[in-house]
């Protein structure tokens, strides 16, 4: 397996969020958000080198499809949609 061109192979990162009052946010609420946070399992051939295996990013949900390889379920995104690496 081995991402093409600018994109990339994320594994997304469940979280849940507490706002500033108190209130737990959950999975279901968080999904909803633009923005969500995952980690880099493989960048395609012609990404930036700041965008590396292992490193966590904040990405555009709105351009990602889900798929299934080898049995994982895995993200891709281009490196466009990459807003934030942390």
């Amino acid at each position: 397996m081995k991402a093409i061109g600018k994109n990339i192979i994320i594994n997304k990162i469940d979280e849940e969020i507490t706002t500033d009052s108190g209130l737990l946010l959950s999975n279901e609420d968080v999904k909803d958000f633009r923005y969500q946070k995952g980690i880099i399992l493989m960048p395609g051939s012609e990404v930036s080198e700041h965008i590396t295996t292992d490193k966590v990013v904040y990405y555009d949900s709105r351009q990602a499809c889900t798929l299934v390889l080898n049995g994982d379920t895995v993200t891709i995104i281009q490196e466009r949609d990459v807003v934030v690496v942390l």
